[in-house]
């Protein structure tokens, strides 16, 4: 029991003790005040020095400091100032040995009498780390836009007043507005159907297969590409013809095949009628006169059109149109 004493005693005195032994908060850090530093010249001016109140005008200062040296304004905070900061430039030129940084500010007053500009403060960059500047404000003349006879003329100046609320005596203007919104809804609504309409497609009946090629040998014919020295461009025109027929006419994909595998393919095919060595001739003409550079005389050109016409001639079939089916359906006893 004596011991249990003890140590109560031991654990209330050790309360007080730990909190007297607390740290103390570490206190708030001050802040950083910069040096001063002067610049070798400084100036200032207003234009106007007088001026009507709200009207803007210029505040101009020009800093001569050396070339090492940067000056940055720090624009001026406008709580309780009598001005208002409306711009600001900044224009710095290099000498031979020191530089002139210039600012221009415009303000603009909304207190009558003799307006005390803020002072400006700027901060330097300098070899030596930041410096601070300030530049005592000047003042500038506002006065009033109305005449000096403006109190006997019943023009004095009044403060700003709150919105008034202005009745409408007519409803007509809202009435064409709701008008106007109506038909401009109703045109909108008119284009979006015209856009979104279904659109008829004009089919073009696909002429048949003999037809399109006879025209295409036709059209080469007229073209009369030998006679102008186009011998090349005369066998691959007139190569595409006849590979896009066998292609169609048995159905694989002749233009992609290379010669030996465009013969292959016709091989395998049930061909009656196709004249296999004039083919192959024709095919080995061709691959000369596009690939090594060969040349044609007109005869050889006018015999290879020949042999496409041929070639149509001997392998078209027309096919059979398709069955009707009959009308009269089955007889119901």
């Amino acid at each position: 029991m004596r011991q249990a004493l003890v140590l109560a005693a031991v654990l209330l005195l050790g309360v007080p003790v730990a909190r007297a032994q607390a740290p103390a908060p570490a206190p708030a850090a001050a802040p950083v005040v910069l040096e001063s530093v002067t610049p070798t010249a400084a100036s200032a001016r207003v234009e106007p020095e007088s001026v009507h109140i709200g009207e803007p005008f210029l505040y101009q200062v020009t800093l001569t400091h050396p070339k090492d040296q940067r000056y940055e304004l720090v624009a001026p905070r406008g709580d309780d100032s009598p001005v208002e900061l409306l711009q600001q430039t900044r224009q710095r030129q290099d000498g031979a040995n020191d530089a002139t940084t210039t600012f221009g500010l415009r303000f603009s007053a909304f207190e009558l009498g003799d307006v005390a500009l803020p002072d400006l403060t700027f901060d330097v960059a300098t070899p030596d780390g930041p410096r601070r500047f300030v530049l005592k404000g000047k003042s500038v003349e506002v006065g009033t836009t109305l005449p000096a006879d403006a109190n006997g003329q019943g023009a004095e100046l009044f403060d700003y007043q709150p919105p008034q609320e202005v009745p409408i005596r007519s409803w007509t203007l809202l009435y064409a507005l709701a008008v106007a919104l109506a038909v401009g809804l109703l045109a909108w609504a008119l284009v979006r159907w015209w856009q979104r309409r279904p659109k008829r497609e004009k089919v073009i009946p696909v002429l048949p297969l003999d037809v399109r090629v006879r025209q295409s040998l036709d059209a080469l014919k007229r073209e009369d590409l030998p006679g102008r020295g186009l011998v090349k461009d005369y066998y691959v025109r007139l190569s595409e013809i006849v590979r896009g027929y066998l292609g169609e006419r048995y159905g694989f994909e002749a233009l992609e095949c290379t010669s030996f595998e465009l013969m292959t393919h016709l091989r395998k095919l049930p061909t009656p009628g196709l004249p296999e060595d004039a083919l192959m001739r024709f095919i080995s003409e061709s691959d000369l006169v596009k690939y090594a550079r060969a040349d044609a005389s007109p005869e050889t050109c006018a015999q290879s059109l020949a042999f496409g016409y041929d070639l149509l001639a001997k392998t078209y079939v027309v096919p059979s149109p398709p069955p009707t089916p009959d009308a009269s359906g089955p007889r119901v006893q």
